[in-house]
């Protein structure tokens, strides 16, 4: 019964530095393609708090940044990146949206239905991440148009508990975040590609738009 027990806490210490040394690799891997990252809050595993944040009753566990202050934090410098997971390896990966891309995040049957869509008729998506029952599209940003009227930033880095609130679809774009893979989720499952990052130029936004609307509806 001991040699069991100690061997599944080995296998479990083997599981978490392989996963901590795959995230510092994928922070890297965005960096290299200029995308800015920061740590993000994780999940619990044990204990009566769900985040390792100190906030009582977070409402989005391991979903946010660690420090308030993440829109100056976010860096592709890799040796500040290295050096804050050497420091705290669980943290999750929290990439900051308005800058290289824009992301679209809707719920996972509407972005898998578009998705399929999308290949069916040769359109490139562009990455795509999974996670948390919702699937998100990584397109080009429109970083600050002109006619502000028609620009609007989501909230959900602010107020996280407003994803109940609205289920379809958000455009993720100046002012805002999202977790990238492979961050953790309260569930035990992990955020993934679903078509990872390639270096290629991102989609138009709006193409991209036009094509997930009809799903989201």
């Amino acid at each position: 019964m001991v040699g069991v027990s100690l061997s599944a806490r080995r296998a479990r210490r083997r599981g978490r530095s392989h996963e901590e040394s795959q995230t510092i690799t994928s922070v890297l891997e965005y960096a290299a393609l200029g995308w800015a990252g920061c740590p993000g809050a994780h999940p619990l595993r044990e204990g009566r708090r769900a985040c390792s944040c100190d906030r009582v009753g977070c409402p989005e566990p391991g979903a946010h940044p660690v420090s308030p202050a993440w829109q100056m934090m976010a860096t592709t410098d890799p040796a500040l990146l290295t050096r804050w997971w050497e420091q705290a390896p669980e943290a999750n990966v929290v990439l900051p949206t308005g800058r290289v891309f824009d992301v679209f995040d809707v719920p996972a049957e509407a972005g898998h239905a578009a998705l399929a869509m999308m290949d069916r008729s040769g359109f490139a998506s562009g990455p795509v991440a999974e996670g948390g029952g919702r699937v998100l599209f990584h397109v080009a940003t429109r970083g600050a148009p002109e006619d502000e009227d028609e620009w609007w930033s989501c909230h959900l880095d602010c107020g996280p508990e407003t994803i109940d609130e609205t289920p379809g679809l958000r455009w993720h774009c100046r002012d805002s975040y999202v977790l990238a893979p492979p961050s953790a989720l309260p569930d035990g499952t992990r955020m993934r590609w679903l078509r990872p990052p390639d270096g290629r130029p991102l989609p138009d936004p709006l193409h991209v738009l036009d094509r997930l609307a009809d799903t989201c509806e």
